[in-house]
Parts: structure tokens; sequence; C-alpha cells
């Protein structure tokens, strides 16, 4: 009996050191401030932004970063409208330039302009212009933005070699995007059913708006105080039936039935779809394409050149309990050291002009290999309208405009349409 005492009196002796020792390491951890990011996107794309959360916590030890991902962008955008309005959002939060107006116009959101001014790592004159200035809100820099893609023309290489296509020219106009899409149209087993397009592309106001700018017309009455559409005007007319008549007349994109059954943008990953709109975000995943080369072509041109700014922010919620941890890691986020992480991966456009005109983004080893074409479109870049409830415009107005394309009603109806339903939207605004 004395032994076995003895014996359990040692292993409560060692029990009791082991825990003496932990104690203090637990309580180091426990120091550690968390703070909640939220993102949204493929696997890929979560992969990318785990990369740069990985690379900050081997930096900042002191600040535990909790990745918290939601794959539908839809889905986000409600989470995050959700969790804003109950004050309980995450203390980062990643928001279009299109849509975090609503927020700031709630004071949601905590000016940055002061963090920035102060920050040793970064300065705003180390951003594009192109890139900043849509997040500023009456005044105020609300988001530090981190990239600044343009719309561009993802196309599958194989598929115009096969054809004997020439790629696409960095002058090509609308008449020759047109012939090509047709051209890479085909029924290659002869059932009468279409099994390669040539053409994916959403019927939405953000993939009009360069075409209408391209032909000469404007989207709104005014860019920084709209006040309504103007599609009805004869540029915008032409304009918008181009873009319709790119399925309802040309079948070069698959119709309603064909794209619910199977996406443009899987079938482009897939090898049936020929040339694909995206602005760089989809990079990460095409990367992982092996059966067939791509690359990227600027958009098609037509009386002008223009293109539309695809930029998202990181933003600071005014409920967050961590403004100075989040702030830390949004400076790195944006800092050279992190915009080359992020860049790596494919997933941006840098909006950090050292960045951008570096290898970390335009090593042409890595596809695209003609990385500069984003970069060559942004002095034809132009934005939509920072506005409150643009969100519901764009939703509205690209409803009717998806009942065109797909051959449902007339242009003339849907932009009819459009100016009515989204008039009580506009009115919101004054």
């Amino acid at each position: 009996m004395h032994r076995q005492t003895q014996s359990s009196l040692l292993k409560f002796l060692y029990l009791l050191l082991v825990a003496a020792l932990l104690v203090p390491l637990a309580a180091c951890n426990s120091k550690a401030e968390s703070v909640s990011f939220m993102v949204f996107g493929d696997p890929a794309e979560y992969a990318a932004y785990q990369t740069l959360v990985d690379a900050f916590q081997a930096e900042h030890p002191e600040i535990a970063i909790e990745l918290i991902h939601i794959p539908s962008q839809s889905d986000y955008r409600k989470r995050m409208a959700a969790d804003l309005a109950a004050g309980t959002p995450a203390d980062v939060l990643l928001i279009n330039y299109r849509r975090y107006a609503d927020f700031a116009a709630q004071g949601a959101l905590e000016p940055l302009g002061e963090y920035l001014a102060q920050s040793e790592l970064i300065a705003e004159g180390d951003f594009y212009p192109q890139a900043i200035t849509p997040f500023i809100w009456n005044g105020e820099l609300m988001c530090i933005p981190q990239n600044l893609s343009s719309l561009v023309v993802y196309y599958n290489r194989s598929l115009f070699d096969q054809a004997d296509i020439p790629y696409p020219a960095n002058d090509w106009t609308w008449q020759d995007f047109l012939s090509t899409a047709q051209a890479l149209t085909l029924d290659t087993d002869g059932d009468g059913a279409t099994d390669q397009f040539g053409l994916g592309m959403e019927p939405s106001l953000i993939r009009l708006a360069p075409f209408l700018w391209q032909g000469g017309a404007e989207l709104v009455d005014n860019a920084e105080f709209p006040t309504r559409l103007m599609l009805e005007t004869p540029e915008a007319l032409r304009a918008v039936q181009f873009f319709v008549d790119l399925s309802a007349t040309y079948h070069v994109v698959p119709n309603l039935e064909e794209e619910a059954a199977e996406e443009s943008e899987s079938r482009f990953i897939n090898g049936t779809l020929a040339m694909f709109f995206n602005s760089r975000r989809g990079v990460p995943t095409y990367r992982e394409i092996t059966a067939f080369e791509w690359d990227v072509a600027p958009l098609p041109q037509d009386a002008e050149r223009a293109s539309v700014l695809h930029a998202d922010g990181y933003c600071l919620p005014s409920a967050s309990q961590h403004k100075d941890a989040a702030w830390v890691f949004i400076e790195f986020a944006n800092s050279p050291q992190g915009q080359t992480i992020i860049a790596g991966t494919g997933r941006t456009v840098p909006s950090l002009v050292a960045v951008a005109e570096s290898p970390a983004f335009l090593d042409p080893s890595l596809p695209p290999a003609n990385s500069q074409v984003f970069l060559n479109e942004l002095p034809y870049i132009r934005t939509l309208p920072v506005v409150p409830n643009w969100a519901d415009i764009e939703e509205m107005a690209g409803e009717e405009l998806a009942r065109a394309f797909y051959g449902q009603t007339t242009v003339e109806d849907a932009i009819l349409s459009a100016i009515r339903r989204t008039a009580i939207y506009f009115g919101a605004n004054e």
C-alpha cells in the first residue's frame, strides 16, 4: 500500500507540475485578440485568403484571425447586411464598391482615412486613383481597395486553334467579336443541338455598361448624382440591341434553359465554351484547368474604348469591438507584402501600383500570360454609380434586361420597364 500511495502521490505531483507549466502558456495565448474576417468565393478563392491569413498570423501572433467563408456572393451579401443591421458583423468585411454606399449612409462603416494617414506601411498615393476614388464617400475614405480589375474576355486558346481563328486583337471591334462568337458556336455531333458556345455572359447592368459607353451612350443621367437610367436614347438603344442580339438573335450564348442546365462559367472550365466575360476573380479557379490553354483579351470596341471597374475593399464596421486590431490586419493585407501574397494566387489585380507592375502580378509563366491587359485597360475603366440602393437598381434593371436577352420581350419594352421600375430607388436617394 505504501508503494502504491507513493506512486499515486508522484503521479499527482507530476500532473500538478505539468498544469503549472501550461497555465502561463494558456495565459499567453489568451492574450491574442480575435479578429473575424468574412469573405466569399469558390474554394480556390478561399484558399487565397487563407494564404494571406497564415502569413499575417506568422507576423502577428498577438492577433488571431477567424476566417469566415460564405461561398455564394448573394448569400454573402444577405449575411453581411443582416449582421450589420443587427450590430454583429465580422470585424473585417470585403465589400464591392457598388455595394458599400448603403452601409456608409447608415453609419455602419468606420471611415479609414485617418488610419491610412497614420500608417507607416501604406499611403494613399501608393494606390491607383481608379481604385481609391470609388471608396470615397462624402469626402471620407470608407474602405481600402484590394483590387481594381477591369472586365475582360477569357478565351479558350485551344478552341481558337482548332477552328483556325486568330486570337482576339487588342483593337477588335463589335463585329469582330460577333463573328468570332458565331464561328465558335458549333453543333459538333450533328444532332441539331449546340454543343459548343462561342460566348458566355450574364445579362446584367455591369456587363451591359461597357457596351453602352463604347457606343457613346450613358447608363445614368449623372454619374455622381444619378436620378434615372438613360437607356432610351438612340445610342443606348443601339448598344442594348447589340448586347441582347448576342442571345436572342445570334444564339452564341446559352439560352435560359441551357444556362440553367449548366452555367456558362462551368462550360468554360469544361472546355465547351470559347469566350467568357469575367473580372480577375476567376483566375484561381481557371488555373486549375489542365485540359486546355486559356488567356485574356480586352473587351471589343465600338465608337469608343471602355471597360467597367470591379473592385472590392477591406471595410471596418463601426460595430467592431476590435477596430485597432482589425486595422492592423487591413493594413497588412494591403501592404506590398500582403498584396503580393494575394497577387501570387491569381485572385486580384493589385490596387498598389508597385505590386501590379511587378512580376508578382505580371509573371507570364502563370496563366493568364497576358495579364498586362488588365493594366492596359486602366485608362479606359469607368465606374458604376456609388449611391445607396444601387444594388436594388441593378437587380430590377437586370431582371428586365434578362427578359429581352432570353427572348421574352422586346428591347424597347425591357428598357421602359427598367426605367419605370427603378424610378422609386433613384427617388429614395434624393
